[in-house]
């Protein structure tokens, strides 16, 4: 049974805050993916101020092995403004990448990354840190474009925000969700019997997770051989089936550097007074 997971951070970062913005070394992590069974591993940054040098660095690792690695390109919604759709192109076109990868934390999403997802037929894995309200707005808006939401939503075990995101999962066809870091397991649970195993990735989070431990609960939620292929490797490789990686004829959206950036702080115009 072929395995891939889907979630996995590699190189350095630039920041000395955390594990996640200093290093996500692999050494022993693809040993204990080994012994663990799994043959293939999707590759993003950890936290970086320089996504365009972070994406370079992982670019060549995946590149010394592609029959191992996949990898998605980090963006960031604000510091990259006006300048995705040439990070991501250098991503797929050059390094081969199938997917971008943006973080609630660095700065909310923004149209102009899934137009980018849209031109080059790009998954996008979108950790929204609890902030589920935004994944209706992208599910509609965007109908076109796949979203992965790591953690059922929540790395921080937020039960809130994880429970109202399973109806989401069940309702729109594009919404996904991976498996890593979700310790609530009647979470998981709930989200397999009622989404179903098309909708579910498997993923670890690594390097800082133990992927034997991950991938067990993916074997926990059941025995079924053809639910458990879709999750550990086909729904991945279904998402990614369709990236534009070569060369043709498109009008690239065009978002300006000197544009006003994405406001960081939600404010709700009809609890303000508009």
């Amino acid at each position: 049974m072929l395995i891939i997971d889907a979630h996995c951070h590699a190189g350095k970062g630039d920041g000395l805050t955390g594990p996640w913005d200093t290093r996500a070394s692999l050494t022993p992590f693809l040993q204990w993916s080994a012994a663990a069974g799994i043959q293939r591993t999707n590759l993003f940054a950890a936290f970086h101020s320089d996504y365009a040098s972070a994406n370079a660095a992982v670019a060549s690792i995946v590149n010394k092995n592609p029959q191992r690695f996949y990898g998605f390109a980090f963006v960031h919604a604000i510091h990259d403004r006006g300048r995705i759709y040439n990070m991501v192109s250098t991503a797929v076109l050059q390094y081969g990448f199938c997917g971008i990868k943006v973080h609630r934390h660095d700065a909310r999403i923004s149209r102009e990354i899934c137009e980018v997802a849209r031109l080059f037929a790009l998954p996008v894995l979108y950790d929204v840190v609890g902030e589920v309200s935004m994944i209706e707005l992208l599910a509609t808006e965007y109908p076109d474009v796949n979203f992965i939401i790591p953690h059922l939503s929540s790395f921080a075990d937020d039960w809130r925000a994880q429970i109202a995101f399973i109806p989401m999962l069940e309702r729109h066809a594009n919404i996904y969700t991976d498996s890593s870091g979700v310790r609530r397991f009647d979470l998981l649970a709930m989200a397999y019997q009622r989404a179903g195993a098309h909708k579910i990735l498997f993923g670890t989070d690594g390097p800082w997770l133990h992927p034997a431990v991950e991938l067990q609960k993916i074997f926990a939620l059941t025995s079924h051989t053809k639910s458990l292929q879709m999750m550990l490797a086909d729904n991945f490789l279904r998402l990614i089936s369709k990236v534009r990686n070569k060369e043709f004829e498109h009008s690239p959206p065009v978002f300006k550097r000197e544009l006003l950036p994405v406001q960081e702080d939600y404010k709700d115009p009809w609890l303000t007074g508009h």
